[in-house]
């Protein structure tokens, strides 16, 4: 069994950021995620589910969503596998938490749509070749197109792609990059680094310690993890099927092509061929009627050595 839980299970990432006891994860892990730009003093968890306004649209539930002190707000998400148009659905979420602060009850008409930053965090636990990421870290802005300059600080989106973070325990320099390759590599972790530098990494240590679970804690647990490996499984299984039937394709296409290739090869040099032996079949003629060699070559346009080897 792993000294530390596992934190990218749903169980896992809900008990180091998203419960009142460990709330003091979540505010550090932001605090150094934005380094220079805000600062969190505490968080008010609110409720992850969100009902649809409607029937006939869908409610949404968040990983773990909160509301600083300063105001502003956090949804920070956990995505274990690829889903299709993710980067849309973290959009959405975002804009669900700004509709829910419209409030249409203000009287003066110019504060209805008054309504308080969303930072959306979202850990990447796989490699989204079809979103665009190509780096680990990818900040999102409102933004002037020309000049770069932010145009409005309502939304903010931060997507961490885990696979892409490369550097060992003694290549990181910031507290960010600490909290990343703690969280990347807890798992197989023997002991918590970091613990003499920053304080919080022995309030980590001491969240995540496996044997530290009550009966009830570990059963969850474990459940979470059963899902987790299941969904890889399923995950690993299509990416097998979808590469054997790219190689399947690939070779029939091949075989295809080769043969096209093949006879248009062949009808080519079938052609030439036919053609090479009707001009020396002219030039024999020509021969016959008593032309120069070097007649017979300009007029079929056959090289002279070769009318000469007609006349051997």
């Amino acid at each position: 069994m792993s000294r530390y839980i596992n934190p990218f299970t749903d169980w896992g990432f809900k008990r180091l950021f998203g419960q009142e006891f460990s709330k003091d994860l979540l505010i550090s892990f932001l605090n150094d995620l934005l380094m220079g730009e805000l600062h969190v003093d505490n968080v008010t968890f609110r409720d992850k589910e969100q009902l649809a306004p409607t029937r006939d649209q869908r409610g949404i539930i968040y990983d773990v969503y909160c509301e600083a002190d300063n105001g502003k707000r956090f949804i920070v998400e956990m995505q274990n596998k690829w889903q299709p148009n993710f980067l849309d659905r973290s959009i959405c979420y975002a804009c669900r938490s700004i509709l829910e602060q419209v409030d249409k009850s203000k009287k003066e008409k110019e504060d209805a749509y008054k309504f308080l930053p969303v930072y959306t965090v979202c850990f990447m636990n796989y490699n989204p070749k079809t979103e665009g990421l190509d780096k680990f870290r990818t900040d999102i802005i409102l933004a002037d197109k020309d000049t770069m300059e932010r145009a409005s600080d309502k939304l903010r989106f931060i997507y961490l792609v885990l696979p892409l973070f490369k550097k060992k325990e003694d290549e990181c320099e910031s507290d960010f990059e600490k909290w990343i390759y703690v969280l990347k590599h807890m798992e197989a972790l023997s002991r918590m680094p970091f613990t003499a530098q920053k304080e919080i990494f022995k309030k980590l240590e001491e969240y995540a310690d496996s044997h530290r679970l009550n009966k009830k804690e570990w059963e969850a647990y474990e459940n979470s993890l059963w899902i987790a490996r299941d969904n890889m499984a399923c995950m690993a299984a299509a990416e097998r099927e979808a590469r054997e039937k790219g190689m399947k394709e690939g070779r029939e296409e091949g075989l295809r092509q080769g043969m096209a290739q093949g006879m248009a090869q062949g009808m080519a040099q079938g052609m030439a061929q036919g053609m090479d032996d009707a001009k020396k079949s002219n030039a024999k003629r020509f021969l016959a009627m008593g032309l120069s060699p070097e007649q017979v070559s300009e007029g079929t346009q056959l090289p002279l050595d070769e009318v000469l080897k007609l006349l051997q």
